[in-house]
C-alpha cells in the first residue's frame, strides 16, 4: 500500500527515480526490525526515525552542515570559506541572532501581499469567472516575485552592478512581469540542478563551481545596492538596520535561493493536488465554513490554535516534505540510536520518509508531536524563512478555496529530472 497518493509518488519517481527508491525504501525500514539507523553503501548513514532525525539536527557539536555531506559544504566550494563560520561556526549564532525579526508571521503576511496581490487577484477572478489556473506556472511566478523583492533583483536595463538608477529603467510599473519573475525562478532552478548529484557526496567538480558561481553572481548582483539604498522595510533594508554586513546579508541571499525557491512552488502546487485528489478540500471547505461562523459569532482562536487553512498548510507540508533528505557530516565520534559514527562520516535523514509515517494527508489532522515541524528541520538550522513559507501556502490556498467551491484538476504533468520533486503544470478549474 503506498503511503501517499500514487500523484505523489509519480512526483517523487519522475523527479529522481534513485531518491525516490531511498525514500519509499526508508518508509518500508520502519517497519522492520533493528536500530533506526543503517549504514547504507554510497550513502553513508541514514535514518527515517523522525526522533534520530531531530537528535541528529539538534547535536551541533557532533554534526556538522559544512561538512562532508551538508549543504554549507556545497556553499563554501562556491562562495568561499567564509562560507564555513557563517553557516556553522560563532558567526552563525550572531547571525540567527540578528536575523530573527526577518521573517515573523506579520512581516512574512506584509511580504506575501506586497509582492503576490496582483497575481492572487487575477487567479481568483480567473476561477470565479469559469476559467483554469495552472497552479504549477503560478506558484513559480509567485515565488520569482519573491526572490525579485527579497533579493533586490534589478531589472534587465539596470546597470552593470545592479544599481537601477544608472540605468535606462522600463516604464514605471512593468518590471517585473510574470515573464520576468518565472526567469528569476528559472535561474534559481539551474543553480539547484547543481547539487541533483549530491546525494553520494557534496563535492562539486571545478566546471559545477564555475557554473555554480555564476548563477549566484546574476541573482545578488542587486544585493550591494539594495543593501546600501534600500529603504527600511524592504528585507535587505532592514538587514542593513540590524547590523548585518554586506558579506553576510550576501550570505542569507543565498540560504533563500537555496531553502526557498523550488521548495515553496513545490509545496504549493502538490498541497492544492493533495486537497483535490483525497477529498481533503470538502473538510476544508467545511471547517473555513465553521471558522467564519465562529469569527462572526465573536469566539476567539485558543491561543496557538490553526485556523483550518493553517492547518492544511501544516499537513501540506508533512506530507510534500519538499527538501526530502536533509544531510550532515561527522564532525566528532558520537553514539546515536546504539550506533557508533565516526568523525568525518556522513549521515542522511530521510525527512520525507519520517514525516510520511505518521499517516495520509488529512487536512484537519491535529498536530503530529513526533514530527513537529521536521520538514523545515531542526535545532540552530531550523529554517529561517518558515514563517514566510507557511504565509506563502497559505495566501494560495486562500485564494484558490475562499469562494467556497470546490475544485478540480483539468490537467497535470510532473517535472523530471529536478532536485525538489514538483508539478510542471497543474490546471484546475471550478468542480
Amino acid at each position: 500500500m503506498l503511503p501517499t497518493t500514487r500523484h505523489e509518488v509519480d512526483l517523487l519517481r519522475r523527479a529522481r527515480p534513485g531518491m525516490a527508491a531511498v525514500l519509499l525504501g526508508g518508509h518500508l525500514s520502519r517497519h522492520l526490525p533493528g536500530p533506526p539507523l543503517r549504514k547504507v553503501p554510497g550513502l553513508g548513514w541514514v535514518t527515517a526515525d523522525p526522533v534520530v532525525s531531530r537528535t541528529v539536527l539538534g547535536d551541533h557539536r557532533s554534526f556538522t552542515i559544512v561538512g562532508e555531506g551538508g549543504v554549507g559544504h556545497l556553499w563554501a566550494q562556491i562562495l568561499g570559506d567564509w562560507v564555513l563560520d557563517l553557516f556553522d561556526g560563532p558567526g552563525h549564532h550572531d547571525l540567527r541572532s540578528r536575523s530573527r525579526e526577518l521573517f515573523t508571521e506579520a512581516s512574512s503576511a506584509e511580504l506575501v501581499e506586497g509582492a503576490w496581490s496582483g497575481p492572487l487577484a487575477a487567479a481568483r477572478e480567473a476561477l470565479r469567472a469559469g476559467g483554469t489556473v495552472d497552479v504549477a506556472r503560478l506558484a513559480r511566478v509567485l515565488v520569482g516575485r519573491m526572490m525579485i523583492s527579497l533579493l533586490g533583483v534589478p531589472g534587465p536595463d539596470a546597470s552593470a552592478d545592479g544599481d537601477p538608477s544608472r540605468g535606462s529603467r522600463r516604464a514605471p510599473g512593468t518590471w517585473p512581469t510574470d515573464e520576468d519573475a518565472l526567469t528569476v525562478f528559472e535561474t534559481g532552478e539551474r543553480l539547484a540542478t547543481i547539487a541533483l548529484g549530491s546525494a553520494g557526496s557534496t563535492h562539486l567538480s571545478p566546471a559545477q563551481v564555475a557554473a555554480a558561481r555564476e548563477i549566484v553572481a546574476e541573482l545578488t548582483r542587486g544585493v550591494p545596492a539594495g543593501w546600501r539604498d534600500a529603504p527600511a522595510d524592504t528585507l535587505l533594508g532592514r538587514c542593513r538596520e540590524l547590523g548585518l554586513g554586506l558579506e553576510e546579508t550576501t550570505g542569507l541571499a543565498c540560504l533563500l535561493m537555496v531553502a526557498g525557491t523550488e521548495t515553496s512552488a513545490s509545496a504549493m502546487a502538490r498541497t492544492t493536488a493533495l486537497l483535490v485528489d483525497t477529498g481533503e478540500q470538502h473538510r476544508l471547505l467545511d471547517r473555513m465554513r465553521a471558522d467564519a461562523d465562529r469569527s462572526a459569532a465573536g469566539e476567539v482562536r485558543a491561543p496557538g490554535e490553526p485556523d483550518a487553512v493553517e492547518n492544511a498548510v501544516r499537513e501540506g507540508l508533512r506530507v510534500t516534505s519538499p527538501a526530502s533528505v536533509i544531510g550532515r557530516g561527522v564532525a566528532a565520534d558520537v553514539e546515536v540510536a546504539g550506533r557508533r559514527l565516526a568523525e568525518g562520516e556522513r549521515i542522511m535523514m530521510l525527512v520525507w520518509s519520517a514525516n510520511i509515517g505518521a499517516g495520509p494527508f488529512r487536512a484537519g489532522r491535529p498536530y503530529v508531536r513526533e514530527s513537529r515541524q521536521l520538514w523545515f528541520g531542526a535545532g540552530r538550522h531550523l529554517c529561517l524563512g518558515a514563517a514566510l513559507a507557511r504565509a506563502e501556502i497559505g495566501a494560495l490556498l486562500h485564494t484558490l478555496w475562499d469562494d467556497g467551491e470546490p475544485l478540480r484538476v483539468v490537467s497535470r504533468s510532473a517535472q523530471r529530472g529536478v532536485l525538489i520533486p514538483g508539478y510542471r503544470t497543474l490546471v484546475v478549474a471550478r468542480d
